[in-house]
Formats: structure tokens, sequence, C-alpha cells
């Protein structure tokens, strides 16, 4: 099916004041011939009966039309069909765009000067069909002439449909010319998103290459990574097969089979599939082909009682509510993807609403009426084509019959997915129509600012704003569609339950969302889902059998295959053949498989955390590698950080023993001792970085460096800045007097630390480090490792204490000849100049390490240089108070000249 909008404008002049009325329309609703009407001999072709007076013949395929008006639309003649093809879905989709288009016309804001009509064609699945009804409307005419148009009266602003892609498809390049927006409702295939080849060209439903990756994702949810996959020889069930084998294999997943239905023969291949699956050890079968093909394989292995498979369906048949009711049985218990489905205010009482009585000029209700009760009409035979008509056993319809009563599986009034698609594209329309409306002159998007004229529009004007078109609709949701004409890609996962007393439901089980936060696309309420009985093992993870039987292959004889489906089989083969399918992702050029045949051309991708043995025999549990305290690496740096901790506290210790001696005060014994704390400290800090990595210890250890390092590093620049107030400060009368003591050095101290409190603070906020597994970096190795979340904030904290250490490293350098009493600006030079010589070798040294040598890496640095302040500051002072005590004197420490180490 594909509808046509039309619009068009009246404007009424009364005393000089322009008013707006609104003006019905004419518009036509025309029906040809539905899918199931076509016969191998004439396809796209069907014979109308007899028509009343008042309708108009054409010649073409006896089609017949009948002008309508829109506030009371007559549908025209039918064509007959075979009984029992009446498609109520398809009924429904008619249905719903008159409810849009109703409740757009009613609107009093929304287009307020336009009424919105609508024309309605059957492609019947066919390109020709749907080619030659695309030509007609532009040409205005019912012999259609290309590339002229002779419409009168109302405008065309866009096309909905068709609904399968191989009609949509000369649709879309015939209208791309001219620059129609067309939107289709369930056409998937990723051609479409080619804003080359079709640049008008939009959909409700998303690209399927994401229905294959929501279907491989809920696959590694569940732990199934042991499928077969059953696909169907025809050009676009092969680009979806392919699709999903690439996504599925890039799970780590398995295929253990691979079978194709052919287009002829078909029940020849359905005999071989059904022993394929009978002889396969997968308890997970992907039914991927179209329902002409996928049913006739369920029904058979249903006929064979093959029990204990779970059926993973696409959405195009996982909903239909035509499947007989051994093939739902069948079903019970399967999970299958459907388009999202969406609410549609008011339009289920609308629906309960259709009545023969009610709406008399509409051709198809009492064929729905006889296919949704089962009954028969009894008078106007000409309307009778449903599958009622052929049994005389059928009771009568008597009118008395209540919509309500039907089963969802006959007539769905709730679950809007398709029917969603074409509401939402009829809306998208009248948008565009809307926006095109708003424009104000000068301030247009089309040449000088000009805007488009509502009484004579150009498709490539809608067509602009279509590109624009963003409106949350009446159940709430936000419709748009991105730069290739695509909407989110939005799945509904739903398990198909058969009730004790034989009816049955489809419970909505998760959702998939493309447009989720990455790693919660998919989500699922295991809770609710009910397994069939034959497989409740399917709750457990469904793997391969490490057995030698592992490439049995299967059996795939080209001679008794179709012709027409072997080239898709080769392609299939030269991947996969001999045995079980999986094409295995291989990671910096190394493949992580296993055989059990030497000459085996494919191999089992061991899972995630496996590693092949040298003789790749045999999965083996991968290494997990971190920096821990039971290895000798781990063991040293341990020890040194604490017997490093130990010997600052000692000096801190003897500094406080000593403190009223005069090299302990002559230094700023207050700063001396923050100084030695906080290095005890930064040794302590290094034992963080030592065992396996949690979510406290990777957010605490470089945060905890960072601060405790500024500490340190803030302390020398507040020395280095006294050594320098204090030789300043002995010129008479000298402005500096005031700066000397505790206050000027704790307001350095402190500012300094509290810029790298905010940096430290700035990265836990937005980026905080993480643990993560780390399965990348080395072959058959789990390294266990913090995450730092943001390199770039890490880089800026080790930064701004290099700032530190070369602002105290400069001023004690330019002062370091300053005389022996101040010697502490020579000790601080040498300090600094470790300090920053051990963090500038660090930078390549971290970025080339892996794992637990990186974490090695940091360690050394921060007690290297730790260490060199420790040494080149306080050790000097404690061999005067240990050794040479006779130089602890306020002489030796003011005499000038002194060099204080003399004899």
């Amino acid at each position: 099916m594909e509808a046509l909008l039309t619009a068009t404008e009246e404007f009424l002049a009364n005393l000089g004041a322009a008013t707006a009325s609104q003006e019905n329309i004419t518009t036509y609703v025309m029906e040809v011939c539905g899918t199931e009407s076509r016969t191998k001999e004439h396809p796209g072709v069907c014979m109308c009966k007899t028509c009343r007076p008042d309708d108009i013949t054409t010649p073409e395929y006896g089609r017949v039309e009948t002008p309508v008006n829109f506030s009371s639309p007559k549908y025209g003649c039918i064509c007959t069909r075979l009984p029992g093809m009446f498609r109520i879905r398809a009924y429904r989709y008619v249905q719903v765009v008159v409810y849009a288009i109703n409740e757009i016309n009613s609107s009093q804001k929304f287009l307020p000067n336009m009424t919105l009509g609508f024309s309605l064609y059957d492609g019947c699945f066919s390109e020709i069909r749907a080619l030659e009804n695309t030509l007609r409307l532009l040409s205005g005419r019912q012999q259609a002439v290309p590339n002229y148009s002779c419409q009168l009266g109302s405008l065309i602003p866009g096309f909905v449909g068709d609904e399968p892609g191989q009609s949509a498809q000369p649709m879309a390049k015939l209208l791309g010319i001219y620059r129609y927006p067309q939107i289709s409702f369930g056409s998937g295939l990723a051609i479409f998103s080619d804003k080359i080849l079709f640049p008008s060209f939009f959909r409700t439903i998303a690209p399927d290459i994401n229905l294959a990756r929501g279907m491989a994702k809920m696959m590694l949810h569940f732990g199934w990574n042991w499928v077969g996959l059953i696909g169907a020889d025809y050009d676009n069930n092969q680009e979806y097969v392919m699709g999903l084998k690439s996504e599925i294999l890039k799970t780590g997943a398995c295929i253990e089979f691979l079978e194709v239905l052919p287009i002829e023969n078909v029940h020849i291949k359905v005999l071989q599939i059904i022993e394929t699956i009978r002889k396969s050890t997968t308890q997970v079968i992907i039914n991927y082909a179209s329902v002409q093909y996928a049913i006739p394989v369920i029904e058979e292995a249903a006929n064979q009682n093959i029990t204990g498979k779970a059926w993973i369906t696409p959405h195009y048949y996982s909903i239909s509510p035509d499947l007989s009711r051994k093939v739902k049985y069948a079903l019970n218990g399967s999970v299958g993807f459907a388009i999202h489905r969406g609410a549609i205010p008011g339009f289920k009482e609308f629906l309960y609403n259709i009545h023969p009585t009610r709406v008399p000029d509409d051709p198809f209700v009492k064929i729905f009426w006889e296919e949704a009760f089962f009954c028969k009409w009894q008078d106007n035979e000409n309307l009778q084509s449903s599958s009622a008509k052929a049994r005389s056993d059928v009771p009568p319809c008597t009118g008395e019959e209540k919509l309500e009563t039907l089963d969802t599986t006959v007539f769905d009034v709730n679950s809007f997915r398709f029917t969603y698609g074409v509401y939402n594209a009829v809306y998208s329309l009248a948008h565009a129509l809307y926006n095109l409306q708003k424009c104000k002159q000068s301030e247009g998007p089309f040449n000088n600012g000009s805007c488009a004229s509502l009484r004579n529009f150009q498709p490539w004007q809608v067509l602009h704003y279509m590109k624009s078109t963003r409106f949350v609709n009446t159940a709430g949701e936000e419709i748009f569609y991105d730069k290739y004409g695509d909407p989110p890609a939005l799945y509904d996962i739903q398990n198909w339950q058969v009730l004790p007393d034989g009816s049955g439901r489809y419970v909505k089980i998760g959702a998939y969302n493309s447009t989720a936060v990455p790693g919660q696309e998919l989500v699922i309420n295991s809770s609710d889902i009910r397994w069939s009985k034959d497989f409740p093992v399917l709750l457990k993870r469904t793997t391969p059998p490490a057995s030698s039987s592992m490439y049995k292959g299967t059996s795939n004889n080209k001679k008794e295959q179709n012709r027409h489906s072997s080239d898709f089989d080769d392609k299939f083969q030269q991947k996969t053949a001999p045995g079980w399918a999986c094409n295995v992702q291989a990671h910096a050029g190394r493949l992580a498989r296993m055989c059990h045949e030497c000459d085996a051309k494919e191999c089992l991708r061991c899972p995630e955390d496996y590693w092949p043995n040298e003789k790749h025999t045999q999965c083996r549990p991968k290494v997990v590698d971190f920096l821990s305290y039971e290895e000798p690496l781990g063991i040293s740096l341990a020890f040194f950080a604490i017997y490093l901790s130990a010997v600052s506290a000692s000096i801190l210790g003897l500094f406080v023993k000593n403190r009223e001696t005069p090299i302990v005060k002559a230094n700023n014994r207050e700063i001396s001792y923050l100084l030695l704390l906080s290095l005890c400290f930064c040794f302590l800090s290094s034992l963080i970085f030592i065992g396996e990595p949690k979510k406290m210890s990777c957010l605490l250890r470089q945060i905890g460096f960072g601060i405790i390092f500024s500490i340190c590093v803030s302390s020398i620049l507040a020395k280095t800045i006294i050594v320098v107030i204090a030789f300043k400060a002995t010129v008479p009368n000298s402005k500096l007097r005031k700066w000397v003591g505790l206050k000027t050095p704790l307001m350095v101290i402190l500012f300094c630390f509290l810029i790298q409190v905010i940096i430290c603070c700035v990265w836990i906020a937005n980026t905080p480090s993480f643990p993560e597994r780390n399965m990348n970096s080395h072959d058959g190795k789990i390294i266990l490792q913090c995450n730092e979340g943001s390199i770039a904030v890490f880089y800026c904290m080790l930064g701004y204490l290099f700032f530190l250490a070369s602002v105290s490293f400069i001023v004690a350098f330019l002062v370091r000849n300053l005389p022996d009493s101040f010697n502490e600006a020579m000790f601080i030079t040498f300090s600094m100049l470790v300090f920053t010589s051990v963090w500038v070798s660090f930078i390549p040294a971290y970025l080339s390490s892996t794992g637990k040598y990186m974490v090695a890496v940091e360690i050394f640095a921060i007690l290297a240089s730790s260490a060199g302040l420790l040494v080149c500051i306080f050790f000097p002072k404690c061999y005067i108070i240990l050794f040479r005590p006779n130089l602890n004197t306020r002489g030796s420490i003011v005499g000038k000249g002194n060099t204080g180490y003399k004899k």
C-alpha cells in the first residue's frame, strides 16, 4: 500500500480583510489488487467485478475508481481476491491514514489554512505496479506521461509507502529525481540510507543492520554462543543474513550451520534443513528468512515433532497474526524482535467504531467483517472475497458481532507497530508543511531569504523542511530523522506465550535502543520470559560441545540444491566449510582459536576469558595479571616504600628531638616537619598501587598521590622563597622584614595545595578512575588495571607538580651562591634537579609500558623522586646533628665565611 497526501489552501476576502476558510477537497481512493490475488502467470494483475453505475471504469487491469468527497469518503470498487487472502493488518493501515488526516484537519491550530486529503494505491508487492502508480500520480492522469504533470487543484507534498523494499525502491528512484519526499513504513534495506541514490527517501523503521546488532547482543546476553541460522535465496535476505552472521561472529559466538532456502523446490530443501536441525546440537535457531520461506520450516519441524529448539525470529513476522495454529504452538516460548510499539490515542476507539452500517461506502468493511468473525454476508455477493466465502458451513453475518470480542492475534487494537509508522509518516509530512507555512519572508531558507508559497510550493521545498522535521507526536514520543533519513533503531523484544486455554499472547520482555548509552542499548527482564517446557535448558548458557566431532560439518550437497541458491551458498562455504562456522576475529594479527583437526579451515573461538594452548587443541583460562604483593616485584616495591617511609619518620623524630638546636631552627622547622610528614605519606601512597585494582583504590591512588606530592613540592617552594626573603631582609630598612616568619610559607603552601585539590575534584566529578579488565593488550592475559578516566586531567595534575618543581628549581638555582649561612638553597637546587629528572624520564617509560609494569614504573618514580628530596634536603642536616654536633651551634650557622663542613 502506498498513500499520497494532497493539500490545498483557500483564501476568502471580505471588505479587504483576509480570513482563512477550510474547504474539503476531492480525493481519490483507488485500490488495485492485493498481494495474495496475484498468480504466477499474471503477477500484479487482478480483475474487478461489475461496478456500480457511479463508478468510473478504466481499461488498465480492470481497475476502477470513484471520485469521493473527503468528509464522506467512498472507496470505490475493489478487485476480486482469492478466498482467505484479505489482510486485516493492511486494512488497519488504511484506517490509520484516515484517522490521522481527520485529526490534522480537525485541529484549529495545526495547519489552520490547509486541508489534507489522500489517495490510496495498492502496490501489489510489485515493482512494476508501484512504479506505474507513481508515474500515474505524478502525471495527474490515468495514462502515465513521464516527465509531464497535468495535476490540477491539489498539490502533492509527499508519499507514504510502500511497505516492502522491493516496491519502495523503484518509487524512491523516481521520486528522488523530482525530490518528492517519500516515507516508507516497512523497508529496512540498508541501501536506502544512500542519499546519493535516494535523496528524498525517509522511513519510520531503522535499517535492518540495527536489528542484526540487537539480535547479536541478545544472544550475548543469554550466553547463546552456539546457534543455527536459516536464510533464503533472494537479494534482500542475503544482505540481512550476511549482516547478522557478521554481527554474531563479532560477539565471539559460532554458527553450527547456515542453511539457505531456494526460491523454487522449497519442499525438498525444507526436508534437508529439518534433517540438519535434527542432527544439530545447537538449541537456538535463528530463522531469518521472510515469512513465506520461514513458516514451512517451522511447520515441518512441528510435524516431525522436533522439540528442544528455541526459534529466534526477526520483526517482520514475529508479530504476524496470520500464522496458523500449528506454527503458533511450535513457536511457543520463542523470542523475537518487533518494531517498537507506539500509542495512538483514540485510535482504538476509532477501530472499534468500524461497522458496515456506519461506513456503508467502505468496500472493505464487509470483507473485513467476514474475515474477522469467520461469517458470511447473505447479500451483496460482489463484495465477498474472504475465506468465509469458499465455505458452505459458515454461519451468516448478522452485524451483531462485537469487535471487542476478537482475539488480539486477529484484530489487534493495542499493539501498533507498522501502523504507528504510518501514523508518524502522515504527521511528518504534515509538520513539514506546517514549518513551510510558518516561514517569514526575508527570513526563509531559499534564495534571498524567500519562502515557499502554500499555493504553489515545489516538492524540493517540502523536502527541505522534511530533513529538519522534529516533533513530539500525540503519544509524547519525539519523531525525527537523521541525515540519512533514518529514525533511531527502536525494537521491542517479545516472548510468544501460548496459554493453557489455547490462546496466545506476546509479552514484552525487553527493548533495544540504538541511541542509549553504550553498553545499555539492550535491556531484558528475564523474569518475564516463559520458555517452552521443551527447552528449559535455554535458561543456561548454550555452548558448543568440546568433542572431536566438532568439525563434523553440515550436509550441503550442491547437486541437490537449486541453481538459484548456489551462488549464495558458495559465498558462505568459502568462509565456513568444512564444519561449523566461526570466522574468528583476531587481535594483533593472532587468532584466538582452538582446533581439533590439524587441517581444519575454521576453528572454534575460545570464550573471551580463555586462550588456546600452544597446539591449539584446548582452551585454557587466560592468566590474570596485576601487580600483587605475592610476586617479587610487588614485594620489593612495597619493602622500599615502607623502609623509606620509616626513614622519613625517623628523621622527623630526630628533628623533633633536636628542635631547639640552631640547624633545625635556622631552616624553618615547622615547614621541615610538614615536608617530612608529607614525604612519609608519599612513600606510603605507593602501596595503594599494589594489589588487585578495586573501585576505591583506583579512585584514591592518583588523587592521593597528586595531593600529597603537591604539599611536598609546595613546601619546598615555600622554603626556597623564605631563603630569598631571609637574605633580602638583612638589608637595613628592608620592607621584606614583615614577610619573615611562619605566615608567608603557610600561605604559599595553602595556595599551591588548593589549586591541586581543585584539579583533583574536577577529575573525580567528571571522569573518575575505575577498574577495568584489559583483554586486548597481551595475548593470553587479562590485565586488571585502573582506567584513569581522563588522561588529559591526569597529565594536567602531573604538569602542575612539574610546574611547582620547576619554579622551585629556578629560584633555588638563582640563589645557590648565597653565603653559607643560607646554603639551604643549594640543597633545594639538587633536590629539584633529581625530582624533575625522575619525572621527565617517567613519561616515556610510562607510555611504553603496559599492565603491572606500567604500575611499577609509576611506583618507582614516586619512590625515587621522594627519596631524592629526602636525601638532598635532610641528609646533610642529619649528618651535622648525628656526626658533627660541634657545628650545630649558632656561631657556625650564622658565621660569615664558615662553610659549615670544614674541620
